[in-house]
């Protein structure tokens, strides 16, 4: 199978001093948002002058620095990621059964996908799954936003499911992409519940934008007993 061109970030810097509590992006790129949320993890959304039109960057900051690293396309596909945290990088297998499409979620509400990424640690995952419009908007720190229903099952190249979530994201239709929610993950290691939700939305020339420092629920981050095994296999899948 071919892969998708690569266009992924494995090499951001790290944030700089600490005086600063700032993210520098790489140059070329110029970030547009900074996303806090709930789950103890700063996000920065950036546009490179190599990419492609429609093509968007996002890094995901812990209190221990970056932990994800990834871009999407205008359809809001995952195109390469790479996780800090396990060294995995993992690229969109082209020509999918059911591409993702954002267009299609706000176009009729509701969108399937069967597609394929090639992981270099665990080979290739398959992701089958459904988003819907639940029809609910919320406000959050004056942004709007679309609620979605979602589904999710995660196979292995020889149809072993791996794990599978269920429960609710957010999305933007003016930047075209998905905000993380509240959901659970099962896999045969065990389950877990997760809220990724935003809290704040900061803007350049705003306090706190590329901000290096995760505010929001960190300390239930660090005490929370998640099983290891399932937590590993989702940050192998660099999502």
């Amino acid at each position: 199978m071919r892969r998708l061109s690569v266009i992924l970030l494995t090499a951001l810097p790290v944030p700089v001093a600490a005086q600063d509590q700032t993210f520098s992006l790489p140059g070329g790129c110029t970030g547009y948002l900074t996303v806090q949320s709930a789950d103890c993890e700063v996000s920065h959304h950036f546009t490179c002058e190599n990419y492609d039109a429609g093509v968007q960057g996002r890094v995901d900051l812990g209190p221990n620095g970056p932990t994800y690293i990834g871009t999407i396309d205008a359809e809001a596909q995952w195109v390469n990621s790479f996780n800090p945290d396990t060294g995995s990088t993992e690229t969109l297998l082209l020509n999918p059964p059911d591409a993702a499409s954002f267009s299609a979620l706000i176009g009729t509400g509701t969108d399937t996908y069967d597609f394929s990424t090639m992981n270099d640690q665990t080979g290739v995952l398959n992701f089958v799954g459904q988003d819907s419009l639940s029809g609910e908007t919320v406000v959050i720190d004056g942004v709007t936003l679309e609620q979605t229903n979602m589904q999710i099952m995660v196979l292995s190249e020889d149809g072993t499911e791996l794990w599978r979530t269920t429960g609710h994201e957010y999305i933007s239709r003016e930047w075209r992409m998905f905000l993380s929610g509240t959901g659970e993950t099962t896999s045969a290691d065990g389950s877990y519940k997760s809220d990724g939700s935003p809290v704040e939305f900061v803007f350049p020339g705003e306090p706190g934008f590329l901000s290096a420092n995760p505010k929001f629920g960190c300390n239930t981050v660090i005490s929370r007993a998640t099983p290891d095994p399932l937590l590993q296999l989702i940050r192998l899948a660099g999502h």
